[in-house]
């Protein structure tokens, strides 16, 4: 039985600021939606209304090109601009208009229609914050300075490329979290204790365990070392196998990644850390 061809659509993310948030919320949308192959142009900055008329020329080549519509997520606050983009021929779905008109209701007040008011003075108090936890995931990655783990918010635990790193990162970048890690070596194996830069209960209390499966950890590591020991399929299911039951052991917890981005990694450990969030805006 032949597979139906996919179908081909154009979806145009426009803003008049960064675009981050109409890209976030409308590919969290689309995601829901099988079997379609999406072209993704990404405006932002759409701060002119000469530019929006090109930008709307793009759009109705794109809707002749694909023979169906394309989508618009839009962000955008001048109006002269979103008339010009609703002129297109295309499905245009406008954030704002979407919630502001119930939540002036609520409030029983006009909303600004100010660009950029998410960017003010909170942003320059989270971007500092930003750049200090970075600073802390850069300098407390792979076990360094593990003296300094009590400064730590969270530590990630794990074998040799379980996503610690990244995952750090990204907690620092998106959530503010001062995070470290330490990796599980094969010469902790010998026996099931943590190591003793982990032993103490003030760091074992900041603990949390990645895991993966072992088919996965091993297509990862044989991109690193190809066809090593420390890529072998037998090692890499020993090594799970270990940090598993030592996870079990110390009742510490731990997640699956097989299966999940790294957003949703950092998110389930926030929730389940019960860490907050440090930045906004």
């Amino acid at each position: 039985m032949m597979t139906p061809p996919r179908q081909k659509r154009t979806v145009f993310y426009l803003s008049d600021r960064t675009g981050i948030t109409a890209e976030t919320l409308g590919h969290s949308l689309l995601t829901q939606f099988d079997g379609i192959e999406w072209e993704t142009v990404n405006v932002p900055f759409l701060e002119e209304v000469d530019k929006a008329r090109h930008i709307s020329q793009r759009i109705n080549e794109a809707a002749q090109r694909d023979g169906q519509k394309p989508l618009v997520f839009s962000t955008l606050l001048n109006p002269e601009i979103i008339e010009v983009i609703r002129q297109s021929n295309c499905r245009m779905f406008d954030f704002f208009e979407t919630f502001i008109c119930s939540i002036e209701e609520e409030l029983h007040q006009p909303f600004a229609r100010m660009a950029g008011r998410s960017h003010g003075l909170q942003h320059h108090l989270s971007y500092f914050k930003r750049i200090a936890a970075i600073n802390y995931v850069l300098a407390h990655d792979d076990g360094i300075n593990p003296k300094n783990f009590d400064a730590a918010e969270i530590i990630l635990i794990g074998v040799s490329r379980s996503g610690k790193t990244p995952t750090c990162l990204y907690l620092g970048l998106q959530y503010g979290i001062a995070a470290a890690n330490y990796p599980l070596t094969p010469d902790d194996m010998h026996d099931l204790q943590l190591p003793k830069a982990l032993a103490s209960e003030d760091i074992r209390k900041k603990l949390f365990g990645l895991t993966l499966g072992a088919a996965q950890l091993h297509s990862i590591r044989n991109e690193r070392r190809p066809n090593s020991q420390y890529a072998s399929l037998d090692q890499c299911r020993q090594e799970i196998q270990w940090q598993e039951s030592l996870y079990g052991l110390f009742d510490i917890p731990y997640l699956d990644t097989t299966y999940i981005s790294i957003e949703e990694i950092s998110a389930i450990i926030l929730n389940r850390c019960g860490l907050k969030r440090q930045l906004y805006g």
